[in-house]
């Protein structure tokens, strides 16, 4: 049985707190917020100037750029950890909230963000006429639609996954459900929340370009950022300006990589369930200066009072609770019926818009142009698999190499298939290479990462203690693989497999229908087909692009993902 301290920032940090410290620690958050207050400056501003001072590809500029998508995606992020406390939590509790939630978070995840920008920018842009808030709004919650759901859905399987004996425990000592969320449910779905979050944010990146470039039908709106500048880039055909954006983007990751995500992950390390203790931990220079100073303690005092209310007395009578069962059974009955017909209603209005405006054969065509996408998805995600599992394992197992690697695993998480366009499309129309084959790996160049990040996680995560048994019984090989390995990292692996094959629908978009200056290669896919059909601002043809691709991709998820998730939950769960 493990027991720890899940929000009592001060437990076993140095006392030897130094004025330096303290002084090194106000001079770095002040000059965040100046960051924070400089960058924030132009969001208020009519949309006007934008056209008065446009994006250019002077390098002087990249700095301001890489200011404003930086705060982009922590606005986008910060949003995306309040959908997945609020959403990921209440399905893990809640039958009838588990019926709608992870449905929703399917088609959600399904839809491209080209599909989520057609229909929000003309609506974030009404709610502030005139002003660059809407479109700032318009690109974080395109942000958001590429970080949230592989948030949600790993938090969501944490919380499904924990272990037996601590949940008894907690029933035992008579927690609240709020204390038990606090001082035990989040605590075990930290650590792989935390490289959840790293993968999220190297996840926008990739989807940075569309977020930042804006372009539906006769609407083009480039706003100040890296993503933009990239776009500007690859327009006019200027190999240095995308040396420079890259350069710039690499920069950021690594400023954020060592003051964000690295003293997270140091911290994140307590909370791992195992009953021995580690033999190394992940470190972290900010973390260790943090924990040196006064200041950080006072900041963080109110966290040490979450869950510290007195435990409510247990129910000593369960006759109330034995006719539970018979309830929730007629109620899930009748939910089950509300989200059907909600469904019938949904489709049909779909289907009718659609049947006014397109015949069938636009249907078939879009069905086969579906079918090419799956294939590739399918092949691409079982070879993605095959590569980063064992890499991912054995990255786990070794929080140096693990600490090392962080930084060069989020750039080329982050690294966006536009830079590659330029030279695949090149290479495509000087050797007259077939495009329905070397467009693919575009589709998961971005993707497969969360494979990775989640198998590391899993690793990770596994308890010291079972390690050590391991190694005194001899296991080593494939008996490794089967008894230990493969068993521990399968329902983090489900995660990433899951979220990683959404995402390459979503980069179908990008990948099968790319341009390099006037150049344009495009594969037969569905992705080529909502990319067009998005240009031209051909809404019917967008719509049923987006309703295609959501079905394959929930079918995909309903008859492999979920049953691979009940198995995990039933039958891989530490006890």
């Amino acid at each position: 049985m493990i027991v720890w301290n899940a929000w009592s920032p001060g437990a076993g940090a140095r006392r030897d707190g130094t004025l330096a410290s303290d002084i090194a620690v106000f001079v770095l958050l002040a000059a965040v917020a100046v960051l924070i207050a400089r960058g924030a400056e132009g969001m208020a501003e009519p949309l006007a100037r934008l056209r008065q001072v446009p994006v250019t590809l002077d390098p002087a500029n990249l700095p301001g750029y890489a200011l404003r998508t930086t705060l982009r995606m922590f606005a986008a992020l910060a949003a995306s950890l309040v959908f997945t406390f609020a959403a990921a939590a209440l399905a893990a509790k809640s039958r009838r909230a588990e019926m709608l939630i992870i449905p929703t978070l399917d088609i959600l995840q399904s839809v491209p963000i080209l599909g989520f920008l057609t229909f929000t920018v003309t609506f974030f842009m009404g709610l502030f006429p005139g002003r660059q808030m809407g479109v700032e709004l318009a690109a974080i919650f395109a942000i958001f639609t590429s970080q949230a759901w592989n948030m949600a859905f790993s938090f969501y399987q944490s919380l499904r996954t924990v272990p037996e004996d601590l949940r008894e425990v907690s029933a035992s000592f008579g927690l609240s459900p709020w204390r038990r969320f606090v001082r035990l449910e989040l605590p075990f779905a930290t650590p792989a929340l935390v490289w959840n979050t790293m993968m999220s944010m190297s996840g926008g990146w990739f989807f940075v370009v569309a977020s930042e470039a804006i372009s539906v039908g006769e609407t083009r709106v480039l706003l100040p950022g890296i993503g933009s500048y990239l776009a500007l880039a690859i327009d006019v055909g200027d190999f240095a300006s995308v040396g420079w954006a890259v350069a710039a983007m690499a920069g950021v990751i690594l400023a954020y990589d060592q003051l964000v995500f690295r003293p997270v992950v140091a911290w994140a390390d307590r909370f791992r369930f195992e009953q021995t203790a580690a033999q190394t931990r992940p470190r972290s220079w900010v973390y260790d200066l943090f924990r040196r100073t006064r200041l950080f303690a006072l900041l963080l005092a109110p966290l040490r009072k979450l869950g510290a209310r007195p435990p409510r007395r247990s129910r000593k009578h369960g006759q109330a609770h034995r006719s539970a069962p018979a309830r929730r059974r007629g109620s899930l009955r009748v939910w089950r019926v509300v989200i059907l017909v909600a469904v019938i209603a949904g489709g049909w209005s779909v289907a009718s818009y659609l049947s006014a405006r397109l015949g069938w054969s636009d249907v078939r065509n879009v069905l086969g142009f579906g079918v090419l996408t799956m294939a590739r998805v399918v092949a691409l995600i079982a070879a993605a698999s095959l590569i980063w599992v064992p890499v991912g394992v054995w990255i786990g197992l070794r929080p140096r190499w693990a600490e090392r690697l962080q930084p060069a695993a989020q750039f080329l998480a982050a690294f966006p298939a536009n830079v590659l366009f330029p030279f695949v499309v090149i290479a495509i129309l000087r050797w007259r290479l077939d495009p329905d084959i070397w467009l693919s790996p575009l589709m998961v160049l971005g993707t497969q990462w969360y494979i990775l990040f989640n198998v590391i996680a899993g690793a990770s995560a596994i308890p010291n203690d079972l390690r050590e048994v391991a190694r005194l019984n001899g296991l080593t090989g494939l008996r490794w693989w089967r008894r230990l390995g493969l068993p521990a990292i399968f329902p983090y692996y489900v995660t990433g497999a899951l979220t990683a094959s959404g995402g390459s629908w979503n980069a179908s978009i990008v990948a099968e229908a790319v341009s390099w200056g006037r150049d344009r290669v495009e594969a037969a896919g569905l992705g080529a087909y909502i990319a067009r059909a998005t240009a031209a601002g051909d809404m019917a043809r967008v719509t049923l692009g987006i309703a295609v691709m959501s079905i394959f991709v929930i079918a995909f998820n309903r008859l492999l993902w979920r049953p691979l998730y009940g198995y995990a939950e039933r039958r891989l769960r530490l006890a």
